[in-house]
């Protein structure tokens, strides 16, 4: 029997993890002693949280409990890197510190077994979400993240369930290509970036999507507290090649 190829790296998104849903925490958790330990890197591409309100909010048990888990993973000498999601760009250095991880700008290209991989979160490819792209560019400026953080944690909370709330409703009222990263957003990325391989998560819609030479790995969300229960991640190997696996880890 050969002996399979070392795992260079895993990536996972949209975990959405928050005290409420105790089995995609544990689950995560799993995944982290099980298989992160296993491999070299670890890449986490956003949405790890349901929702970060500032760093201070690791004073909280729950965050405490990532951070620690995460932090035993790097202490066993697996590089994690971090891309911020739409749920979690907040997340900063303290955060980092506390976790063992390196944060990452994007779109960050990555050499991996070989290949030129373009990672990004996926938010930032659904150009025909105008409101939403809209509401993206503002919160993502310095004075306006610097002015939020200012304020008191609780209240950054309830704003921030309020803007939980409107965006459930928004869903509902938007069509699923709208939600969806578009093909020219796709293939700008592949264009600046010269990398012929992009991973990312956001549009919860697990799949491969290949043309042209190129491919697109979309990462899928995970809910281990619902039916049918969700999640999963990708591996790269030694040699290269990319595996899509389900939440068992059986691949796809």
């Amino acid at each position: 029997m050969p002996i399979p190829a070392r795992t260079l790296a895993l990536f996972i998104s949209d975990l959405h993890l928050q005290p409420s849903h105790p089995r995609t925490s544990e689950a995560f958790f799993a995944f982290l002693k099980e298989r992160a330990m296993a491999s070299e890197s670890l890449y986490l591409l956003g949405d790890l949280f349901e929702y970060w309100a500032g760093d201070d909010d690791l004073a909280t048990l729950h965050p405490q409990l990532v951070a620690k888990a995460l932090r035993a993973v790097s202490a066993s000498g697996v590089r994690i890197y971090w891309i911020a999601g739409n749920r979690d760009f907040l997340v900063g250095q303290a955060f980092a510190d506390a976790a063992g991880l390196t944060l990452l700008p994007e779109p960050y290209v990555a050499e991996i077994g070989g290949q030129r991989i373009a990672l990004v979160h996926g938010d930032a490819q659904c150009t025909d979400d105008v409101k939403y792209m809209a509401f993206r560019a503002q919160v993502r400026q310095p004075e306006w993240q610097r002015q939020f953080l200012a304020m008191p944690l609780a209240e950054r909370k309830k704003i921030i369930a309020g803007l939980r709330e409107g965006s459930r409703q928004a869903h509902t009222e938007k069509s699923y290509e709208i939600m969806d990263v578009t093909p020219a957003a796709i293939a700008d990325l592949h264009a600046a970036t010269g990398a012929d391989i992009i991973i990312h998560g956001h549009t919860h819609r697990p799949a491969l999507h290949a043309a042209a030479g190129k491919r697109r790995y979309v990462l899928p969300d995970w809910d281990l507290d619902t039916e049918p229960p969700r999640g999963g991640w990708i591996s790269i190997d030694a040699q290269g090649a990319i595996v899509r696996h389900d939440q068992d880890g059986k691949p796809l």
